[in-house]
Protein backbone atom coordinates (compact mmCIF):
# COMPACT_ATOMS: atom_id res chain seq x y z
CA UNK A 1 0.00 0.00 0.00
CA UNK A 2 1.39 3.37 -1.06
CA UNK A 3 1.96 5.83 1.79
CA UNK A 4 0.72 9.33 0.96
CA UNK A 5 3.32 11.94 1.91
CA UNK A 6 2.29 14.58 4.41
CA UNK A 7 1.50 18.11 3.30
CA UNK A 8 4.76 19.49 4.70
CA UNK A 9 6.70 16.79 2.79
CA UNK A 10 4.90 17.77 -0.41
CA UNK A 11 5.80 21.40 0.24
CA UNK A 12 9.44 20.57 0.88
CA UNK A 13 9.64 18.52 -2.33
CA UNK A 14 8.04 21.34 -4.28
CA UNK A 15 10.61 23.85 -3.02
CA UNK A 16 13.44 21.58 -4.16
CA UNK A 17 11.93 20.96 -7.59
CA UNK A 18 11.17 24.66 -8.10
CA UNK A 19 14.56 25.73 -6.75
CA UNK A 20 12.92 28.01 -4.22
CA UNK A 21 14.14 28.98 -0.78
CA UNK A 22 11.72 29.22 2.10
CA UNK A 23 12.04 32.99 1.88
CA UNK A 24 11.30 32.97 -1.85
CA UNK A 25 8.26 30.77 -1.39
CA UNK A 26 7.10 32.96 1.48
CA UNK A 27 7.09 35.99 -0.81
CA UNK A 28 5.10 34.12 -3.46
CA UNK A 29 2.58 32.68 -1.00
CA UNK A 30 2.31 35.73 1.23
CA UNK A 31 3.73 33.89 4.23
CA UNK A 32 6.39 34.73 6.76
CA UNK A 33 9.57 32.71 5.92
CA UNK A 34 9.73 31.66 9.57
CA UNK A 35 6.24 30.20 9.29
CA UNK A 36 7.25 28.26 6.17
CA UNK A 37 10.30 26.93 7.99
CA UNK A 38 8.23 26.00 11.04
CA UNK A 39 5.78 24.01 8.89
CA UNK A 40 8.51 22.07 7.09
CA UNK A 41 10.91 21.43 9.97
CA UNK A 42 8.59 21.44 12.96
CA UNK A 43 5.56 19.49 14.12
CA UNK A 44 3.12 22.38 14.29
CA UNK A 45 -0.42 21.84 13.00
CA UNK A 46 -1.14 23.72 9.79
CA UNK A 47 -3.96 26.24 10.05
CA UNK A 48 -6.55 26.62 7.31
CA UNK A 49 -5.17 30.06 6.45
CA UNK A 50 -1.70 28.56 6.06
CA UNK A 51 -3.13 25.73 3.93
CA UNK A 52 -4.71 28.34 1.66
CA UNK A 53 -1.35 30.13 1.34
CA UNK A 54 0.50 26.88 0.60
CA UNK A 55 -1.84 25.78 -2.21
CA UNK A 56 -1.78 29.29 -3.64
CA UNK A 57 2.03 29.35 -3.59
CA UNK A 58 2.22 25.91 -5.20
CA UNK A 59 -0.31 26.98 -7.86
CA UNK A 60 -2.71 24.18 -6.88
CA UNK A 61 -6.52 24.15 -6.57
CA UNK A 62 -7.59 25.46 -3.18
CA UNK A 63 -9.00 22.07 -2.09
CA UNK A 64 -6.06 19.99 -3.37
CA UNK A 65 -4.86 18.90 0.10
CA UNK A 66 -8.25 18.68 1.82
CA UNK A 67 -8.32 14.89 2.24
CA UNK A 68 -4.80 14.88 3.65
CA UNK A 69 -5.59 17.85 5.88
CA UNK A 70 -8.43 15.84 7.44
CA UNK A 71 -6.07 12.93 8.15
CA UNK A 72 -3.33 15.13 9.62
CA UNK A 73 -5.23 17.92 11.35
CA UNK A 74 -8.56 16.36 12.33
CA UNK A 75 -8.33 12.60 12.74
CA UNK A 76 -4.71 12.48 13.96
CA UNK A 77 -4.88 15.65 16.07
CA UNK A 78 -6.74 16.76 19.21
CA UNK A 79 -10.14 18.17 18.30
CA UNK A 80 -10.36 21.93 18.46
CA UNK A 81 -13.43 23.72 17.08
CA UNK A 82 -11.66 27.05 16.57
CA UNK A 83 -9.14 25.33 14.33
CA UNK A 84 -11.57 22.97 12.59
CA UNK A 85 -14.48 25.35 11.94
CA UNK A 86 -12.66 27.51 9.34
CA UNK A 87 -11.87 24.32 7.44
CA UNK A 88 -15.52 23.26 7.52
CA UNK A 89 -16.54 26.64 6.10
CA UNK A 90 -13.97 26.15 3.32
CA UNK A 91 -15.44 22.71 2.56
CA UNK A 92 -18.87 24.27 2.24
CA UNK A 93 -17.58 27.17 0.13
CA UNK A 94 -15.86 24.84 -2.34
CA UNK A 95 -18.78 22.37 -2.23
CA UNK A 96 -16.61 19.59 -0.85
CA UNK A 97 -19.47 17.94 1.00
CA UNK A 98 -17.47 14.70 1.02
CA UNK A 99 -14.80 16.36 3.18
CA UNK A 100 -17.43 18.02 5.33
CA UNK A 101 -18.98 14.62 6.01
CA UNK A 102 -15.65 13.08 7.06
CA UNK A 103 -14.98 15.81 9.60
CA UNK A 104 -18.53 15.89 10.95
CA UNK A 105 -18.53 12.11 11.44
CA UNK A 106 -15.54 12.57 13.77
CA UNK A 107 -17.11 15.48 15.65
CA UNK A 108 -20.40 13.64 16.21
CA UNK A 109 -18.65 11.27 18.62
CA UNK A 110 -18.86 14.20 21.06
CA UNK A 111 -22.42 15.58 21.38
CA UNK A 112 -20.95 18.78 22.77
CA UNK A 113 -20.23 19.80 19.19
CA UNK A 114 -23.94 19.72 18.17
CA UNK A 115 -24.56 23.44 18.94
CA UNK A 116 -21.55 24.39 16.80
CA UNK A 117 -22.67 22.15 13.94
CA UNK A 118 -26.17 23.59 14.20
CA UNK A 119 -24.78 27.13 13.90
CA UNK A 120 -22.78 26.03 10.85
CA UNK A 121 -25.93 24.50 9.35
CA UNK A 122 -27.81 27.79 9.88
CA UNK A 123 -25.05 29.70 8.10
CA UNK A 124 -25.14 27.23 5.19
CA UNK A 125 -28.91 27.56 5.01
CA UNK A 126 -28.79 31.36 4.91
CA UNK A 127 -26.15 31.29 2.18
CA UNK A 128 -28.10 28.66 0.17
CA UNK A 129 -25.55 25.85 0.42
CA UNK A 130 -28.43 23.43 0.39
CA UNK A 131 -26.65 20.06 0.24
CA UNK A 132 -24.29 20.92 3.08
CA UNK A 133 -27.11 22.40 5.16
CA UNK A 134 -29.30 19.33 4.71
CA UNK A 135 -26.47 16.98 5.73
CA UNK A 136 -25.72 19.04 8.85
CA UNK A 137 -29.37 19.38 9.89
CA UNK A 138 -29.92 15.64 9.48
CA UNK A 139 -26.99 14.82 11.73
CA UNK A 140 -27.82 17.43 14.36
CA UNK A 141 -31.42 16.20 14.39
CA UNK A 142 -30.21 12.63 14.87
CA UNK A 143 -28.05 13.73 17.78
CA UNK A 144 -30.93 15.71 19.31
CA UNK A 145 -33.71 13.16 18.75
CA UNK A 146 -33.95 12.17 22.42
CA UNK A 147 -33.96 15.76 23.67
CA UNK A 148 -37.25 17.04 22.17
CA UNK A 149 -35.56 20.43 21.95
CA UNK A 150 -36.47 23.52 19.95
CA UNK A 151 -33.21 23.01 18.06
CA UNK A 152 -34.49 19.61 16.90
CA UNK A 153 -37.71 21.24 15.71
CA UNK A 154 -35.78 23.92 13.81
CA UNK A 155 -33.65 21.22 12.13
CA UNK A 156 -36.80 19.43 11.02
CA UNK A 157 -38.31 22.71 9.78
CA UNK A 158 -35.20 23.46 7.74
CA UNK A 159 -35.14 19.91 6.32
CA UNK A 160 -38.80 20.28 5.37
CA UNK A 161 -38.05 23.57 3.62
CA UNK A 162 -35.04 22.12 1.80
CA UNK A 163 -37.02 19.06 0.68
CA UNK A 164 -39.84 20.99 -0.98
CA UNK A 165 -39.58 21.09 -4.75
CA UNK A 166 -41.59 20.17 -7.82
CA UNK A 167 -42.04 16.49 -6.97
CA UNK A 168 -45.43 16.40 -5.28
CA UNK A 169 -45.03 12.91 -3.78
CA UNK A 170 -41.79 13.88 -2.09
CA UNK A 171 -43.41 17.08 -0.89
CA UNK A 172 -46.19 15.03 0.67
CA UNK A 173 -43.64 12.86 2.49
CA UNK A 174 -41.70 15.92 3.71
CA UNK A 175 -44.84 17.63 5.03
CA UNK A 176 -46.07 14.49 6.79
CA UNK A 177 -42.70 14.03 8.48
CA UNK A 178 -42.58 17.63 9.67
CA UNK A 179 -46.12 17.82 11.05
CA UNK A 180 -45.24 16.36 14.46
CA UNK A 181 -42.49 18.97 15.01
CA UNK A 182 -44.28 22.18 14.06
CA UNK A 183 -45.70 22.90 17.51
CA UNK A 184 -42.29 22.57 19.19
CA UNK A 185 -41.04 25.70 17.44
CA UNK A 186 -40.90 29.18 18.96
CA UNK A 187 -44.16 31.00 18.25
CA UNK A 188 -42.59 33.24 15.59
CA UNK A 189 -41.06 30.31 13.71
CA UNK A 190 -44.27 28.37 14.23
CA UNK A 191 -46.30 30.99 12.40
CA UNK A 192 -44.09 30.73 9.31
CA UNK A 193 -43.97 26.94 9.57
CA UNK A 194 -47.78 26.67 9.74
CA UNK A 195 -48.00 28.99 6.73
CA UNK A 196 -45.54 26.82 4.80
CA UNK A 197 -47.33 23.60 5.75
CA UNK A 198 -50.68 25.04 4.65
CA UNK A 199 -49.17 26.17 1.35
CA UNK A 200 -47.63 22.76 0.66
CA UNK A 201 -50.91 21.00 1.36
CA UNK A 202 -52.68 23.59 -0.78
CA UNK A 203 -50.48 22.61 -3.73
CA UNK A 204 -51.28 18.97 -2.96
CA UNK A 205 -55.04 19.70 -2.86
CA UNK A 206 -55.20 18.31 0.69
CA UNK A 207 -57.91 20.76 1.68
CA UNK A 208 -58.68 19.40 5.15
CA UNK A 209 -55.01 19.82 6.08
CA UNK A 210 -54.94 23.29 4.53
CA UNK A 211 -57.88 24.29 6.68
CA UNK A 212 -56.42 22.69 9.81
CA UNK A 213 -53.02 24.39 9.65
CA UNK A 214 -54.36 27.72 8.38
CA UNK A 215 -56.80 27.77 11.29
CA UNK A 216 -53.99 27.05 13.75
CA UNK A 217 -51.88 29.80 12.21
CA UNK A 218 -54.71 32.29 12.55
CA UNK A 219 -55.39 31.38 16.17
CA UNK A 220 -51.71 31.61 17.13
CA UNK A 221 -51.34 34.88 15.24
CA UNK A 222 -54.34 36.34 17.06
CA UNK A 223 -52.92 35.37 20.47
CA UNK A 224 -49.58 36.95 19.60
CA UNK A 225 -51.23 40.08 18.22
CA UNK A 226 -53.24 40.51 21.40
CA UNK A 227 -50.08 40.12 23.49
CA UNK A 228 -48.16 42.69 21.46
CA UNK A 229 -50.94 45.25 21.85
CA UNK A 230 -51.55 44.56 25.52
CA UNK A 231 -49.92 47.54 27.25
CA UNK A 232 -49.00 45.42 30.28
CA UNK A 233 -46.93 42.95 28.20
CA UNK A 234 -45.86 45.04 25.23
CA UNK A 235 -42.35 45.91 26.41
CA UNK A 236 -41.66 42.75 28.41
CA UNK A 237 -41.44 40.13 25.64
CA UNK A 238 -39.42 41.20 22.60
CA UNK A 239 -40.66 39.33 19.55
CA UNK A 240 -38.46 37.29 17.23
CA UNK A 241 -38.47 38.90 13.82
CA UNK A 242 -41.23 37.59 11.59
CA UNK A 243 -41.01 37.35 7.81
CA UNK A 244 -44.22 39.42 7.56
CA UNK A 245 -46.18 41.82 9.77
CA UNK A 246 -48.00 39.88 12.49
CA UNK A 247 -51.51 40.72 11.29
CA UNK A 248 -50.72 39.14 7.91
CA UNK A 249 -50.73 35.65 9.44
CA UNK A 250 -54.23 36.21 10.82
CA UNK A 251 -55.56 37.56 7.52
CA UNK A 252 -53.75 34.96 5.42
CA UNK A 253 -55.24 32.20 7.58
CA UNK A 254 -58.71 33.45 6.62
CA UNK A 255 -57.69 33.55 2.95
CA UNK A 256 -56.40 29.96 3.07
CA UNK A 257 -59.49 28.72 4.91
CA UNK A 258 -61.67 30.40 2.30
CA UNK A 259 -59.64 28.78 -0.45
CA UNK A 260 -60.04 25.35 1.17
CA UNK A 261 -63.80 25.79 1.58
CA UNK A 262 -64.21 26.94 -2.03
CA UNK A 263 -62.20 23.94 -3.26
CA UNK A 264 -64.46 21.58 -1.28
CA UNK A 265 -67.59 23.25 -2.67
CA UNK A 266 -68.62 24.96 0.57
CA UNK A 267 -68.90 28.41 -0.96
CA UNK A 268 -71.10 29.78 1.82
CA UNK A 269 -68.47 29.08 4.50
CA UNK A 270 -65.77 30.32 2.14
CA UNK A 271 -67.57 33.66 1.96
CA UNK A 272 -67.51 33.90 5.77
CA UNK A 273 -63.73 33.47 5.78
CA UNK A 274 -63.39 35.86 2.84
CA UNK A 275 -65.11 38.57 4.85
CA UNK A 276 -62.61 37.82 7.63
CA UNK A 277 -59.76 39.23 5.55
CA UNK A 278 -61.79 41.77 3.55
CA UNK A 279 -62.35 43.85 6.71
CA UNK A 280 -59.00 44.56 8.40
CA UNK A 281 -60.05 47.78 10.10
CA UNK A 282 -58.85 46.28 13.41
CA UNK A 283 -55.19 46.46 12.34
CA UNK A 284 -53.46 49.08 14.51
CA UNK A 285 -50.17 49.53 12.62
CA UNK A 286 -49.76 52.10 9.84
CA UNK A 287 -46.15 51.67 8.65
CA UNK A 288 -45.42 51.30 4.90
CA UNK A 289 -45.09 47.49 5.08
CA UNK A 290 -48.46 47.21 6.80
CA UNK A 291 -50.10 49.52 4.26
CA UNK A 292 -48.66 47.38 1.45
CA UNK A 293 -50.18 44.20 2.89
CA UNK A 294 -53.50 45.88 3.62
CA UNK A 295 -53.67 46.85 -0.05
CA UNK A 296 -52.83 43.28 -1.07
CA UNK A 297 -55.61 41.78 1.04
CA UNK A 298 -58.09 44.37 -0.22
CA UNK A 299 -57.21 43.39 -3.79
CA UNK A 300 -57.38 39.66 -3.02
CA UNK A 301 -60.73 40.07 -1.29
CA UNK A 302 -62.20 41.84 -4.30
CA UNK A 303 -61.00 39.32 -6.86
CA UNK A 304 -61.82 36.31 -4.66
CA UNK A 305 -65.35 37.60 -4.15
CA UNK A 306 -65.78 37.28 -7.90
CA UNK A 307 -64.26 33.80 -7.80
CA UNK A 308 -66.53 32.71 -4.95
CA UNK A 309 -69.65 33.84 -6.80
CA UNK A 310 -68.47 32.39 -10.09
CA UNK A 311 -67.74 28.98 -8.59
CA UNK A 312 -71.13 29.10 -6.85
CA UNK A 313 -72.75 29.31 -10.28
CA UNK A 314 -73.36 33.07 -10.48
CA UNK A 315 -71.99 33.54 -14.01
CA UNK A 316 -73.30 37.13 -14.10
CA UNK A 317 -70.05 38.23 -12.39
CA UNK A 318 -67.93 36.89 -15.25
CA UNK A 319 -67.73 40.18 -17.25
CA UNK A 320 -66.67 42.14 -14.15
CA UNK A 321 -64.19 39.44 -13.20
CA UNK A 322 -62.63 39.52 -16.67
CA UNK A 323 -62.35 43.31 -16.65
CA UNK A 324 -60.71 43.24 -13.24
CA UNK A 325 -58.18 40.59 -14.20
CA UNK A 326 -57.36 42.50 -17.40
CA UNK A 327 -55.63 45.07 -15.23
CA UNK A 328 -53.54 42.48 -13.40
CA UNK A 329 -49.95 41.62 -14.32
CA UNK A 330 -50.28 37.87 -13.61
CA UNK A 331 -53.59 36.41 -14.76
CA UNK A 332 -52.93 32.68 -15.10
CA UNK A 333 -54.80 31.72 -11.91
CA UNK A 334 -57.74 33.87 -13.02
CA UNK A 335 -57.79 32.21 -16.44
CA UNK A 336 -57.78 28.85 -14.71
CA UNK A 337 -60.87 29.91 -12.74
CA UNK A 338 -62.59 31.02 -15.95
CA UNK A 339 -61.92 27.67 -17.63
CA UNK A 340 -63.00 25.79 -14.49
CA UNK A 341 -66.31 27.66 -14.45
CA UNK A 342 -66.75 27.11 -18.20
CA UNK A 343 -66.34 23.35 -17.78
CA UNK A 344 -68.50 23.20 -14.65
CA UNK A 345 -71.43 25.28 -15.93
CA UNK A 346 -71.09 24.78 -19.70
CA UNK A 347 -70.23 28.43 -20.42
CA UNK A 348 -68.78 29.57 -23.74
CA UNK A 349 -65.63 31.56 -22.92
CA UNK A 350 -64.05 31.59 -26.38
CA UNK A 351 -64.16 35.39 -26.51
CA UNK A 352 -62.25 35.61 -23.20
CA UNK A 353 -59.59 33.15 -24.38
CA UNK A 354 -59.13 35.09 -27.60
CA UNK A 355 -58.72 38.31 -25.64
CA UNK A 356 -55.94 36.86 -23.51
CA UNK A 357 -54.34 34.66 -26.17
CA UNK A 358 -51.08 36.69 -26.23
CA UNK A 359 -50.63 36.20 -22.46
CA UNK A 360 -51.41 32.49 -22.71
CA UNK A 361 -48.93 32.02 -25.55
CA UNK A 362 -46.20 34.04 -23.85
CA UNK A 363 -46.65 32.49 -20.40
CA UNK A 364 -43.45 31.25 -18.77
CA UNK A 365 -43.17 29.47 -15.45
CA UNK A 366 -41.65 31.68 -12.77
CA UNK A 367 -38.35 30.57 -11.27
CA UNK A 368 -38.38 31.20 -7.53
CA UNK A 369 -37.15 29.87 -4.20
CA UNK A 370 -40.35 30.99 -2.49
CA UNK A 371 -42.18 27.89 -1.28
CA UNK A 372 -45.58 28.97 -2.60
CA UNK A 373 -44.32 30.01 -6.03
CA UNK A 374 -42.02 27.03 -6.40
CA UNK A 375 -44.73 24.53 -5.56
CA UNK A 376 -48.14 25.94 -6.33
CA UNK A 377 -47.66 27.67 -9.67
CA UNK A 378 -46.24 24.66 -11.60
CA UNK A 379 -49.28 22.68 -10.45
CA UNK A 380 -51.61 25.48 -11.55
CA UNK A 381 -49.87 25.58 -14.92
CA UNK A 382 -50.46 21.85 -15.43
CA UNK A 383 -54.06 22.13 -14.25
CA UNK A 384 -54.72 25.01 -16.63
CA UNK A 385 -53.70 22.99 -19.67
CA UNK A 386 -55.72 20.02 -18.45
CA UNK A 387 -58.82 22.21 -18.07
CA UNK A 388 -58.13 23.79 -21.47
CA UNK A 389 -57.90 20.31 -22.98
CA UNK A 390 -61.21 19.34 -21.44
CA UNK A 391 -62.89 22.54 -22.64
CA UNK A 392 -61.53 22.21 -26.19
CA UNK A 393 -62.26 18.50 -26.56
CA UNK A 394 -65.83 18.97 -25.36
CA UNK A 395 -66.23 21.63 -28.06
CA UNK A 396 -64.91 19.24 -30.72
CA UNK A 397 -61.59 21.03 -31.23
CA UNK A 398 -59.70 17.79 -31.13
CA UNK A 399 -56.35 18.85 -32.56
CA UNK A 400 -55.91 21.75 -30.12
CA UNK A 401 -57.50 19.82 -27.26
CA UNK A 402 -55.05 16.93 -27.58
CA UNK A 403 -52.16 19.38 -27.83
CA UNK A 404 -53.25 20.94 -24.53
CA UNK A 405 -53.70 17.51 -22.96
CA UNK A 406 -50.23 16.31 -23.92
CA UNK A 407 -48.80 19.57 -22.58
CA UNK A 408 -50.69 19.01 -19.30
CA UNK A 409 -49.40 15.44 -19.08
CA UNK A 410 -45.81 16.58 -19.56
CA UNK A 411 -46.17 19.23 -16.84
CA UNK A 412 -47.92 16.84 -14.45
CA UNK A 413 -45.13 14.32 -14.98
CA UNK A 414 -42.47 16.94 -14.24
CA UNK A 415 -43.98 17.61 -10.81
CA UNK A 416 -44.96 13.95 -10.23
CA UNK A 417 -48.62 14.88 -9.68
CA UNK A 418 -50.20 11.43 -9.58
CA UNK A 419 -53.86 12.48 -9.59
CA UNK A 420 -53.39 14.92 -12.46
CA UNK A 421 -51.51 12.30 -14.50
CA UNK A 422 -54.40 9.88 -13.91
CA UNK A 423 -56.92 12.57 -14.92
CA UNK A 424 -55.01 13.22 -18.15
CA UNK A 425 -55.04 9.50 -18.92
CA UNK A 426 -58.78 9.29 -18.21
CA UNK A 427 -59.61 12.30 -20.39
CA UNK A 428 -57.54 10.91 -23.24
CA UNK A 429 -59.39 7.60 -23.05
CA UNK A 430 -62.72 9.43 -23.27
CA UNK A 431 -61.72 11.06 -26.57
CA UNK A 432 -59.31 8.43 -27.92
CA UNK A 433 -61.58 7.69 -30.87
CA UNK A 434 -61.04 11.25 -32.15
CA UNK A 435 -57.25 11.15 -31.97
CA UNK A 436 -55.35 11.05 -35.27
CA UNK A 437 -52.61 8.38 -35.56
CA UNK A 438 -49.83 10.92 -35.04
CA UNK A 439 -51.60 12.20 -31.87
CA UNK A 440 -51.90 8.63 -30.56
CA UNK A 441 -48.19 8.10 -31.14
CA UNK A 442 -47.26 11.41 -29.49
CA UNK A 443 -49.47 10.73 -26.47
CA UNK A 444 -48.07 7.21 -26.06
CA UNK A 445 -44.52 8.52 -26.28
CA UNK A 446 -45.21 11.29 -23.72
CA UNK A 447 -46.90 8.87 -21.33
CA UNK A 448 -43.93 6.49 -21.57
CA UNK A 449 -41.54 9.36 -20.80
CA UNK A 450 -43.60 10.34 -17.77
CA UNK A 451 -43.63 6.74 -16.59
CA UNK A 452 -39.88 6.34 -17.02
CA UNK A 453 -39.22 9.63 -15.23
CA UNK A 454 -41.28 8.68 -12.20
CA UNK A 455 -41.11 4.87 -12.06
CA UNK A 456 -37.90 5.00 -10.01
CA UNK A 457 -39.36 7.35 -7.41
CA UNK A 458 -40.54 5.83 -4.16
CA UNK A 459 -44.26 5.76 -3.63
CA UNK A 460 -45.16 6.59 -7.24
CA UNK A 461 -47.63 4.54 -9.24
CA UNK A 462 -49.36 5.88 -12.33
CA UNK A 463 -53.08 5.90 -11.92
CA UNK A 464 -53.06 5.70 -8.10
CA UNK A 465 -54.38 8.35 -5.77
Amino acid sequence: MEITPKIKAELERYLKQAGLSMTGFGHIAGMNPGTVSGIITGNRTISVHQLDRITLGMNLPADHFYERYIEESVIDAPLNWKRISPFLYRCVQFQRVDCLQKVVSVLLDNLGYLPYLFALAEDCFKQDYREAAAYLYENVAEGEKQQHSERLAICQYRLFTLAIGKDQNRNMDAAAKFESFVHRLHEADQLDALKDLANVYRALSQWDKVYKYAKQMGQLGQVQYDLVHNSGRKEKEPQKKLSRPLFVYIAYAELMCANACDAKGDHEQALVHLQGYADLSWVKESDPDTLHWLGQFQRWAKINTYVNKLMSGDVSVLPNYVEYMAGEKYIFNELLNVIEAANRYNIDVDHILRRFEPQITAYQEVSSTDMYTQQFLPQQYARFWYKMAKYSLNKGRYSYGFKCLINALEKAGTINHVLLIANCAGLFDCFRAYAAPEILAQYHSTYQEVWKENDQKDGFALGSN
